[in-house]
């Protein structure tokens, strides 16, 4: 896929709204997550501090060019490329990766066509069949499960920040496999996300450096 001018945010924004009001798809939502109740419920920081929702964006938009640093329990190989300013200011970019099944074991390619809103503070990954890199190879993603979009957000106050995750996959037909499996260690860490820390994603655990360097994270016993 060639990245064009005529996408916009907007418009990336509509597409992932129609896939999820569409009958035919499988969609879930997860509850909001108050950051820094969840990291002060569950753990010691050190040296103490608040993380804020600028803190909490700046991670989510590198973690979107480089899966492979921030997620690696996520992907196996990932890469970006074609890094474009679009025409209402947001960013486009290209990504391929490869991930675990949502509901089966397998390993395989995902092609994502992803949008970048530093005024909404929203990133978009959209999936896609295929996609061009910029050598004009052509990329196919894997058909051992159906595309799908994620919605990744930043809500809340600067001081009170709310991580917001949503996904819509294009199942054809509402597939109940998926709700039933999604508290389950058969999906993806990123996903799984039960219990006292419920929302809570690894990195922010595992990879501090991604919030700015806040600071070390410990579990608390």
């Amino acid at each position: 896929m060639n990245i064009g001018s005529s996408m916009t945010f907007d418009s990336a924004e509509r597409e992932y709204n129609e896939a999820w009001s569409a009958p035919s798809s499988t969609r879930f939502e997860l509850p909001p997550v108050d950051v820094n109740k969840v990291l002060k419920e569950r753990y010691r920081v050190s040296p103490e501090r608040t993380l804020t929702r600028a803190m909490i964006w700046d991670m989510e938009t590198k973690k979107a060019w480089d899966p492979l640093t921030y997620i690696p329990y996520v992907v196996s190989q990932a890469r970006s490329w074609g890094r474009t300013i679009l025409r209402d200011g947001t960013t486009r970019f290209c990504r391929s990766s490869l991930q675990r099944g949502w509901i089966t074991s397998q390993e395989g390619r995902v092609l994502e066509d992803v949008f970048v809103s530093d005024a909404k503070q929203t990133i978009y990954f959209l999936g896609r069949p295929q996609m061009v890199e910029e050598t004009s190879n052509t990329l196919v993603a894997s058909l051992f499960q159906p595309l799908f979009h994620v919605r990744h957000a930043v809500g809340g106050s600067e001081q009170a920040p709310l991580n917001l995750w949503s996904i819509v996959l294009l199942t054809g037909a509402s597939d109940p496999r998926y709700y039933e499996c999604r508290n389950t260690a058969r999906l993806p860490r990123d996903l799984h996300r039960t219990g006292p820390q419920a929302g809570v994603e690894p990195h922010l655990i595992e990879n501090p450096r991604s919030l700015s360097d806040p600071g070390v994270f410990q579990q608390a016993l």
